[in-house]
């Protein structure tokens, strides 16, 4: 492990955790691509804007997953740099334990306060049973969901990348092979999407777990060393809660766009669920590309190698924005094709191929944001990981489209997003020069 971490030359080590975890999200992607094909083969437009209305459920769950899994492993990371050993163990432990609790409470939570949250989600009259239908199911399963997040995280501080992927390719299959039995088979629709998520989820914890018991020499799962002190768990949820916060701003963001262009019919709201999800082909990539950095970051960091820390952003930073340049390209040329392939209706794919190219246009700008954001998070800069986490979805989105909507309508809204990554890719570089870059940090209490 202190070979790959301190020794390697930063490409090959950057690749090596990399490209495992880049190809964890590429059958990733494929499963948000086959969720929504199978979804749009009903043909049925409310059917695919009920599903759609409840991405920031999925946001949500994976916002407090976020929590324990990159807060934890953040502090990791760091203490790994320190040869702090036992304590890492501890907190992997203390991670793991917490999420179960969490995901359980917030499931009587969402059942609770179904109604108000779908109709805050944006649902109507004609989504709201389509919504409700994948809602229940993906809340009763919320813990599920939730604790995958942890063990995928954390293993990866010992740089067992090809291992996280494993354990996150497996569940996948699973679900690609259940949604055509459950949504189309069964004819289960909004549920067996939903059914075929959590079963897959499940299968996932089972073989993290096991994963984590057969590879890891440090990480530990242990219940009896689940307790640690509160300046501990206070390091935790210093990043864990901007990572988190991340994500529940892309759930706030996608159901203020949702509820924007829900005045101009379910139409809209479909064409965007399709993009959506076509973005993810852009997204998830460099998304694999900044989670695989994050141990070596942290690790660098943690040990205070100043020098070898900015050569791996500046890395990171390279390979981001070149990826998203060219397949960004790629996706706009045949934006109108792409769409098709979901919901073949004249006005889903016009919709859908103007929506798409705007928010392309500017994804070079999201990997920098990517990359911006989880830096922050794996060197524990509170400040800078708040500040990311609520800007791209949440503030500076919202600014932009209430003036942007007010003034230009429908267009206005469709552009806000390409606006704010802008914006936000700017306040990252000025922030990674103010906070980190020519910084020392103080040796973890």
């Amino acid at each position: 492990m202190q070979e790959l971490f301190e020794k390697t030359s930063i490409p090959k080590a950057f690749f090596k955790l990399a490209f495992p975890i880049v190809l964890g999200m590429v059958f990733s992607m494929v499963y948000n691509l086959a969720d929504t094909f199978f979804v749009s083969q009903t043909q049925n437009t409310a059917l695919v804007a009920g599903v759609s209305l409840c991405t920031p459920l999925f946001s949500f769950l994976i916002a407090i997953g976020d929590i324990f899994g990159l807060g934890g492993s953040s502090f990791i990371s760091r203490l790994m740099g320190q040869k702090a050993f036992d304590n890492a163990a501890r907190i992997s432990s203390f991670c793991f334990y917490a999420a179960i609790a969490f995901g359980l409470v917030i499931t009587v939570l969402l059942l609770v306060f179904e109604r108000p949250i779908l109709y805050m989600f944006g649902a109507n009259a004609e989504t709201y049973q389509y919504a409700a239908d994948f809602y229940r199911i993906m809340s009763a399963g919320a813990a599920l969901v939730i604790v995958s997040l942890v063990p995928n995280n954390i293993i990866r501080t010992e740089g067992l990348a090809v291992q996280s992927m494993v354990g996150s390719v497996v569940g996948t299959i699973v679900t690609i092979i259940l949604d055509p039995i459950f949504i189309l088979g069964l004819n289960m629709g909004a549920a067996g999407a939903a059914l075929a998520t959590i079963i897959g989820y499940g299968c996932t914890d089972l073989v993290f777990i096991w994963l984590t018991a057969k590879y890891c020499k440090i990480i530990s799962l242990s219940f009896s060393k689940r307790r640690i002190p509160f300046s501990f768990i206070r390091q935790v949820l210093l990043i864990g809660i901007p990572a988190a916060i991340t994500n529940i701003m892309t759930a706030f963001g996608t159901m203020v766009l949702n509820r924007y262009l829900a005045e101009y019919g379910a139409t809209q709201v479909a064409a965007l669920g399709i993009v959506m999800k076509i973005y993810t082909i852009v997204t998830l990539i460099m998304v694999g590309f900044a989670f695989g950095a994050q141990p070596l970051i942290g690790y660098t960091y943690g040990a205070k190698d100043m020098k070898r820390f900015k050569e791996t952003v500046r890395f990171d930073l390279t390979v981001n924005v070149g990826y998203s340049l060219v397949l960004a390209a790629i996706l706009m040329i045949f934006a109108p094709q792409i769409v098709a392939l979901f919901l073949n209706k004249a006005a889903v794919i016009t919709a859908g191929t103007y929506m798409l190219r705007a928010f392309l246009i500017t994804t070079p700008f999201v990997g920098g944001v990517l990359v911006f954001t989880t830096m922050f998070q794996s060197i524990g800069s509170p400040l800078g990981a708040f500040i990311m986490s609520i800007s791209r979805q949440g503030v500076v989105f919202y600014i932009v489209i209430l003036i942007a909507a007010h003034i230009f309508g429908y267009h206005g809204a469709v552009w806000a997003q390409p606006i704010a990554d802008v914006i936000t890719c700017i306040m990252g570089l000025w922030l990674y020069r103010t906070l980190a870059a020519p910084k020392k940090q103080k040796q973890i209490d």
